[in-house]
């Protein structure tokens, strides 16, 4: 690694500085100037938008490619390559109306292109709608992208799943980042929250190619807010309250920006009690909280951006677990007994330096996570847990000098990682060292202007080595992997676009899959020192028509995977009588289609449907575990710029309809269809001379009494949350 970055640092040499300048004036099919277009370069971290005359003006931009996006509401998205080669240059846009949505850029996959250019499914979710969905945490808030749904022990403990997958099937990114929190089972979750985020993207489908192991279902990464505007100082002050659980949500950030450098700070905090179902019964030690702080600083130069970001997070999630239940007799805030202690520190560095016709993106991170479960004072102390793993990841991408049809990309990535307990003598998993190097190779070319491929290739090496113990024997294993992608997005004419994408992915057994024998939470697990590597095979077509008003997407999957590693019970038990579940393999499809309409009649009317259909069996037609019921969303929303004193005002009115799991895996139970209906209402208001952004959510407006069949719950007659309201208030503000 310490040669890679040798002659990175070398290269400064070669540079060229520059003082470049594009402007340019952006207008509408009509030759009318827009205002307050955004103008922005991702790579660079720097942007402004147009003034009353629809003119932009960016300085000091680099001798290199770079892509310059062009969003406004109202209008499609535009992405141009430009190389700039003289002082000045002046590039005209002209905007074409889409009422029905924005085209986004995704930054998630190699190449930063619209949605609509992917051959990779990828959806996107903006703060405003997380903050706006009434949803206590990030993960239940992305539940509203058909195909992704969670495993969950009441409202603060929840696992993601795309397209059937979960665990460390999927990967959860921050900004860009592997986050490594023990997420192999069901009631570890990420360490994360939605402070300083600017939008989501969730890939669905496999993406080793692009980020390695566990990505076999696909990933979800959060992309962090821009910076503030050049000269300007801003912030914003973000409140919640939901009634179900009293819970109180609390944010403010501060960030600023001056020619060359920027910086930002953001602190959170959230509290939560026990929720209630619609029995207005309360439900015992599901009571959270969380403390955590943001910040970052950054440079940026025509030779390159530098970026330096930390995060730190303390969440402490009540267990609702049998030992539990005698002790919390009434609904509580603090938790007290058998709770999940976490810490998360994340220091990670971005940057991309520009060396004429190349762009190398330079990222290094290290996590320090440390996890303790605490129980009761009637339990003794060898049942407590106390383990840190540290995480350091890096990864260099090189941007070779491409053309207005090609694009080249290669790279290499690695990390370190290290398990080690700490005094409680209660070993969930044993010590253990992880190392991981790959090294891949990406390419896009566009042939006839309309068909546009992606293809690559990488290979994975993985060593994983744990210490022995008295009930664990020592492993010393290697892996290794190829993956491969090839796929295409064709644009039949302005309306109609095909996608199709053939991935390969694998997954290598993780230690505790590997390595444990003991009881971890309410169950015996044993582990499998033979397991292999699981091998996924997924094939994805989709459909896409969009008029001005209307917009539908049609997409089906089909994922073969191979040697699929899953935990299930057995006839054993142990001398105390509990039942011993063992990891297994054994060969596994998923299949299925997801279907969204998004329609727009009316300036001021939106119709919204999607519908996620997903079957998960093994070959011997044994059902999947944590596969989701199937699930129809509708929303109609109500818009109008201005009322009154009242500004970008909304009504909406929504449901989920889950039909009945009747397929339940072996250990698993049916679980009866759902119907939640949902409400919300929001506008911005000027007091004195300040915008003010408030919003009221209903969710689960009828109260309805219901399980859903990834609530882990389910086994101790515990229903779902019941109604919540949640009330939210943005005040943004500037300093400077």
């Amino acid at each position: 690694m310490k040669k890679y970055v040798s002659i990175l640092f070398i290269g400064f040499n070669l540079f060229v500085y520059s003082q470049n300048k594009i402007s340019g004036t952006i207008t509408n099919t009509k030759h009318e100037p827009l205002t307050d277009v955004v103008v922005y370069i991702e790579k660079l971290q720097k942007g402004t938008s147009t003034d009353e005359n629809g003119y932009y003006e960016l300085r000091n931009l680099p001798n290199s490619p770079i892509k310059i996006t062009i969003s406004y509401i109202g209008y499609k998205t535009h992405v141009k390559t430009i190389n700039l080669q003289q002082n000045d240059e002046v590039i005209d846009f002209m905007l074409d109306e889409a009422v029905y949505k924005m085209d986004e850029v995704v930054i998630s996959t190699p190449f930063n292109k619209l949605q609509s250019e992917n051959a990779i499914k990828v959806e996107l979710l903006k703060i405003n709608d997380i903050a706006k969905s009434g949803s206590p945490t990030l993960i239940e808030a992305i539940t509203n992208i058909p195909g992704v749904d969670m495993i969950a022990k009441g409202t603060g403990v929840t696992k993601p799943v795309i397209r059937g997958l979960s665990m460390t099937n999927i990967l959860l990114l921050n900004n860009g980042v592997k986050m490594e929190n023990f997420q192999f089972s069901e009631n570890h979750p990420f360490i994360i929250d939605e402070f300083g985020i600017d939008h989501i993207e969730v890939i669905k489908g496999p993406a080793s190619l692009l980020y390695g192991s566990d990505a076999v279902g696909g990933v979800i990464n959060t992309v962090k807010e821009r910076p503030a505007p050049e000269g300007k100082i801003i912030g914003d002050y973000n409140a919640q309250y939901h009634s179900n659980t009293e819970g109180f949500v609390t944010n403010l950030g501060v960030k600023g920006s001056s020619k060359d450098f920027y910086w930002g700070i953001r602190g959170g905090l959230k509290t939560h009690a026990d929720y209630k179902d619609g029995n207005y019964k309360f439900v015992p030690n599901t009571r959270f909280e969380e403390y955590s702080l943001k910040t970052n600083i950054g440079l940026k130069k025509t030779f390159g951006v530098f970026n330096l970001y930390y995060d730190y997070n303390r969440p402490k999630l009540g267990m609702s677990v049998g030992d539990v239940i005698p002790l919390v007799t009434k609904k509580g805030r603090e938790p007290k007994y058998w709770y999940q202690d976490l810490t998360s520190h994340l220091i990670s560095s971005k940057n991309t330096l520009f060396l004429n016709d190349y762009k190398v993106d330079v990222n290094i991170a290290y996590q320090l996570n440390n996890r303790k479960l605490q129980t009761d004072d009637s339990k003794p102390f060898f049942e407590m847990t106390d383990m840190d793993l540290n995480t350091f990841s890096y990864e260099v991408k090189t941007h070779l000098p491409s053309t207005d049809k090609s694009e080249y990309l290669v790279g290499i990535q690695g990390a370190n990682k290290t398990n080690r307990n700490n005094d409680a003598p209660n070993h969930v998993i044993p010590d253990a060292d992880v190392d991981d190097f790959s090294v891949f190779g990406l390419a896009q070319y566009t042939f006839f202007d309309d068909l546009k491929t992606q293809a690559g290739i990488r290979y994975d090496y993985r060593s994983i080595t744990t210490e022995a113990e008295a009930d664990k024997e020592a492993i010393d294993e290697d892996y290794s992997n190829f993956s491969t992608s090839i796929g295409a997005t064709y644009q039949m004419n302005e309306n109609f676009l095909f996608r199709t994408n053939f991935a390969s992915a694998y997954r290598t057994p993780n230690i505790a899959e590997l390595t444990q024998d003991g009881m971890h939470g309410a169950r015996y697990e044993q582990g499998n020192p033979e397991l292999d590597s699981q091998r996924s095979y997924e094939i994805d077509l989709s459909v896409h028509f969009h008029s001005k008003n209307l917009m539908l997407d049609l997409s089906g999957f089909h994922n073969n995977i191979n040697d699929y590693i899953f935990i299930a019970p057995t006839n054993e038990t142990t001398e105390s009588g509990d039942k011993i579940y063992k990891y297994a393999q054994t060969d596994a499809k998923i299949y299925g289609a997801e279907f969204i309409t998004d329609c727009q009649p009316y300036e001021w009317l939106n119709l919204n449907l999607s519908y996620a259909y997903i079957v998960g069996k093994q070959n011997n037609d044994s059902r999947l575990p944590f596969i989701p019921q199937n699930k129809l969303r509708f929303n109609i929303k109500f818009t109008k710029e201005k009322i009154a004193s009242l500004t970008n005002f909304y009504f909406k009115i929504g449901g989920l309809y889950a039909s009945k799991q009747d397929n339940p895996a072996m250990f698993e139970t049916e679980t009866d269809s759902y119907f939640l209906l949902n409400s919300g209402i929001g506008t911005d208001v000027k007091w004195a001379k300040q915008l003010v952004s408030i919003s009221i959510q209903v969710n689960n407006l009828l109260n309805e009494i219901y399980i859903d069949h990834l609530s882990t719950l389910k086994g101790m007659n515990y229903n779902n949350i019941g109604r919540n309201i949640t009330a939210t208030l943005k005040i943004p503000f500037d300093i400077k």
